[in-house]
């Protein structure tokens, strides 16, 4: 049982922040979270990551990441085509409109800046490759995000005009990713000698960012979370239902198009994930009537950490097994 554990550290890590912010009468765990929001908190443990990602990640990682044509393919299929249509299935079901526009904020999104790219690392797989969709993706949903949830939207009779930020997007990609990434480049490349880098210690450490990261999402979502009553146990089946759908198709895919270990961690873990921080502002901006939608997000950023927490360890300990 103890081994099970030490493990799944970080999955028992995450349920157990999650678990600890909510059951706290006290709230001082919330006060901590929110103060640590409130002093761009989750800014500075993502720039935190990339510079550790910075050291972690070899040239050839880099040149080979670039050259996978076929999984950057893969990983965007999902993210863009299959995360709406799957979205899009599951609202067939009767639920209510805040929900059903929440999954469908959510299913639009890029992919994450910072844990997807951690996971895959901690898989065994290409971090570069990992870090090359992000941007991509990031970049990408800049144009796609008013087409496909217009789309998406006219199921509703919630016809609106969005209108994205890309200049705001592009700064945020180039200071909390490209910028710091460039440090732990140069900085692996001009002071640290070959072999002196504890690779396995620093992935500890960026698992531990993302762990900070999600500390401060709960904190910040608390009292919506309290506040939904039954609701929350029904949008927590629906989102774990869209994600599991989301893997599924990436291990479809991968199987399909023999991607072997080392290429296909990427495509499963950013092709699956989606970020917080737009959805959020999307869903403040533009439904700020739909509470639920809120819900929506938040739960399924915390419920696919912890399902992909899961996997990536899995997968690293079948890593080591071939290793």
């Amino acid at each position: 049982m103890v081994q099970k554990i030490k493990k799944q550290w970080f999955l028992v890590s995450l349920v157990l922040v999650f678990l600890a912010v909510m059951i706290d009468s006290s709230n001082s765990l919330l006060k901590i979270g929110l103060v640590l929001k409130g002093n761009y908190g989750p800014e500075i443990m993502i720039f935190l990551i990339f510079i550790i990602s910075g050291l972690l990640i070899e040239i050839d990682q880099i040149q080979a990441g670039i050259r996978d044509v076929k999984s950057t393919v893969l990983a965007l299929t999902i993210i863009l085509v299959i995360a709406p249509i799957a979205a899009g299935l599951l609202c067939l079901l009767p639920l209510e409109t805040g929900v059903i526009l929440g999954l469908f904020i959510v299913a639009v999104m890029p992919t994450t800046l910072s844990s997807g790219i951690v996971m895959t690392g901690a898989a065994g797989g290409n971090m570069a490759h990992a870090l090359f969709i992000t941007i991509l993706s990031n970049f990408i949903a800049i144009f796609s995000i008013p087409v496909i949830l217009s789309i998406l939207l006219s199921s509703l009779d919630q016809q609106k005009i969005l209108v994205i930020a890309r200049g705001a997007i592009i700064i945020k990609l180039i200071f909390l990713v490209l910028f710091p990434l460039m440090i732990g480049i140069v900085a692996k490349a001009r002071i640290f000698k070959p072999g002196q880098l504890g690779k396995f210690k620093f992935q500890i450490l960026n698992q531990w960012m993302i762990i900070g990261i999600v500390f401060i999402s709960v904190s910040g979502t608390k009292q919506v979370i309290l506040g939904s009553g039954l609701t929350f146990f029904y949008i927590l089946a629906l989102v774990s239902g869209f994600h599991l759908m989301l893997l599924g198709c990436s291990f479809l895919l991968v199987r399909f198009f023999r991607v072997e270990k080392g290429r296909y961690e990427s495509i499963i873990f950013m092709g699956s994930q989606k970020t917080l921080a737009l959805a959020v502002m999307i869903q403040v901006t533009y439904f700020s009537e739909f509470g639920t939608a809120l819900l929506v997000c938040v739960i399924h950023h915390i419920v696919h950490l912890m399902m992909d927490g899961y996997l990536s360890t899995k997968m690293h300990q079948g890593f080591l097994i071939k290793k």
